[in-house]
């Protein structure tokens, strides 16, 4: 079997932010891990454990507290040359959870697609501009007639639309799509989510998917991991963490997915997990463990072995 090309790496990255004179909030606490070219990466876990965080500091929104970034083998955090950051800027695209607070409401929707093609000077002309424009709007579900409109005049999926019309304008390698979905309806989600499916397949996308719904998670994504207090708790293939789910944390998140049987769903609720109450790591300090080929939980040798006896 060849060996999976590599697009985005990060190893031991940290981003924390001060809170005062004496606070800290390690948001993103010495987290690593690969991205390989033509994969979904889904990255889970509850509200404030550092997803946005860690994708936001890839992606070169925040200059990160430590660590490093790599996106086809050149570093890509911090300092570094011109030719780098145009590389970045025009590769590694977003997609952001609100889709009204990241449109420019004074600017039409030809010139937000277009801002890419513009600053990359990707078009040669005005006809080529528009072309461009309408191909977009086309792929995305919507036609030439909303280029001329506004973000407002535009529902919630539509205004999502656009966003991935415009991550896609300049043709990238890699998209961050920060919870693409959850700003949206039940029955617009499905659209969003099989819209991204049908792109990664027909240009060869690469995607992090970041996300606090796992069973969406679970239909988009190749391997996910999963995180909590800024550090990985667990990160595998999607089949596998569903079916040998080794940590607790995974294994509370597994639970809150509901299931149409009132019964069922009573009784199979667990607690939300508190390693700081349940271990004593100041003796047996946890580690980022293989427990399986591509399987890698955090933990100590004693909470291992006992995950390990479930199955």
């Amino acid at each position: 079997m060849a060996e999976k090309e590599v697009l985005v790496e990060i190893q031991n990255l940290k981003q924390y932010f001060k809170l005062g004179r004496k606070s800290v909030v390690k948001a993103v606490d010495d987290v690593s891990f690969k991205i390989y070219k033509g994969e979904t990466f889904g990255l889970v876990g509850e509200s404030g454990s550092g997803k946005s965080t860690t994708g936001r500091t890839m992606i070169r929104l925040y200059d990160p507290t430590g660590g490093k970034v790599f996106m086809e083998g050149d570093r890509i955090d911090g300092k570094v040359p011109k030719k780098v950051v145009a590389n970045v800027n025009r590769n590694m695209q977003m997609i952001f959870q609100d889709p009204m607070a990241c449109l420019n409401p004074r600017m039409k929707v030809e010139d937000i697609i277009a801002e890419g093609l513009d600053i990359h000077k990707l078009v040669k002309n005005k006809t080529e501009r528009r072309e461009k424009i309408i191909e977009m709007l086309n792929i995305v579900g919507l036609n030439e007639q909303h280029a001329d409109r506004y973000p407002h005049e535009f529902s919630g999926g539509q205004r999502q639309r656009i966003g991935i019309a415009r991550a896609m304008a300049v043709e990238p390698k890699f998209i961050i799509a920060d919870e693409p979905i959850s700003a949206l309806d039940v029955s617009i989600q499905a659209q969003v989510v099989n819209l991204m499916n049908e792109l990664k397949q027909k240009r060869g996308l690469t995607y992090l998917f970041i996300a606090h719904d796992l069973s969406m998670v679970k239909y988009i994504s190749d391997r996910i991991a999963v995180m909590y207090k800024g550090k990985l708790m667990e990160l595998t293939t999607s089949k596998q963490l569903f079916e040998k789910p080794l940590h607790p944390y995974t294994r509370s998140l597994l639970s809150a997915i509901p299931l149409p049987d009132p019964i069922t769903e009573r009784t199979r609720r667990r607690h939300a997990y508190k390693p700081e109450v349940e271990h004593d790591y100041t003796k047996n300090l946890p580690k980022w463990v293989e427990v399986d080929p591509g399987h890698f939980i955090y933990g100590n040798d004693e909470e291992i072995e006992k995950w390990n006896a479930l199955y």
